[in-house]
């Protein structure tokens, strides 16, 4: 299969080299010192599960630069998923599907709005991964698992043609029949993972312990919870319960990727998390307080900034 991974960071640098390892013809669209790397010595992956590196050939800087493609996977950071959109629709890349592994629920309606329903496929992954320096991509644990499905019936073939290639390239992968419900699922734990760690300042540890940041947590997850039922998406009653009992079970320290941008003055994905959440609310008419607090409270530091704690 002919693939394109758009963004060579911790998810698509990963599961692209675990893909081209499994003989894949996987090109990266990278940039900047990560790509001037790739292109000297490859995409280096290390790994608990073993090392893979990729061809210095491997990776482009522009969508403009691929050829023919069966399949674009979209690795991004939320904030440039229009653009991306909007690049592939002008793209002579043939009539490739696309599979993005981005978190959140608007991704994929982005997606779909630029490229046509037809064409973006349902997905999710599980992983920790990301750029230790260029060049080099850290997987910290042995999880990497991926959840694949078709939106609409027509793709059901070339959904399974993906999962097969993600589980013959020994990626732990699992096909839907709900992808929707799927990619809900982890949004709303992510949604509340992101907010409490992030305006708390601290890791989950420390906000399920408390009383009061625990009913925040326990709010934030029902909220985004309302939400996705509002949606159309049907969540079992005792979901939001299902989902702090999960948190009990994560390490102490584990915190969110958005805790850890503010702690370091990076760009927040904000907008797309408890802002999200806001935003889809206020189409369909429902209160979301807790949500609309952390938007507010994080607010300043949407755009980067280098010392959030004054």
């Amino acid at each position: 299969m002919r693939i394109a991974v758009i963004g060579a960071g911790g998810v698509g640098g990963y599961f692209g080299a675990r893909l081209a390892a499994a003989g894949h013809d996987v090109t990266f669209v990278a940039r900047g010192r990560h790509l001037e790397a790739i292109r000297r010595s490859g995409l280096l992956v290390r790994s608990p599960l073993g090392d893979v590196r990729t061809p210095p050939s491997s990776a482009v800087a522009d969508i403009g630069e691929l050829g023919p493609t069966d399949l674009v996977i979209v690795a991004v950071k939320l904030w440039d998923t229009e653009d991306i959109a909007l690049r592939l629709s002008s793209a002579d890349l043939g009539d490739p599907h696309v599979l993005s592994l981005q978190n959140g629920v608007h991704k994929d309606l982005i997606l779909r709005r630029h490229l046509g329903e037809e064409r973006v496929l349902g997905g999710t992954c599980f992983i920790s991964a990301f750029i230790e320096e260029p060049g080099v991509v850290v997987h910290n644990n042995t999880l990497q698992k991926i959840i694949v499905g078709p939106y609409l019936a027509a793709q059901t073939t070339m959904s399974e043609a993906v999962h097969t290639a993600f589980r013959d390239a020994a990626i732990d992968t699992e096909p839907s029949t709900d992808i929707e419900k799927v990619i809900w699922e982890k949004f709303v734990f992510l949604v509340g993972l992101s907010a409490t760690t992030a305006a708390v300042r601290r890791p989950i540890g420390v906000v399920r312990s408390n009383d009061r940041t625990r009913v925040l947590l326990s709010e934030v997850m029902q909220e985004a919870t309302e939400v996705a039922r509002a949606s159309g998406v049907k969540l079992d009653e005792t979901f939001v319960q299902t989902q702090m009992d999960f948190c009990d079970t994560l390490p102490a320290t584990m915190t969110s990727s958005m805790h850890n941008d503010l702690e370091k003055g990076n760009r927040l994905e904000l907008p797309w998390l408890s802002g999200g959440v806001v935003d889809l609310a206020e189409q369909l008419g429902i209160a979301v307080p807790r949500n609309r607090t952390v938007a507010d409270i994080l607010a300043p530091y949407i755009e980067g900034d280098s010392s959030p704690s004054m």
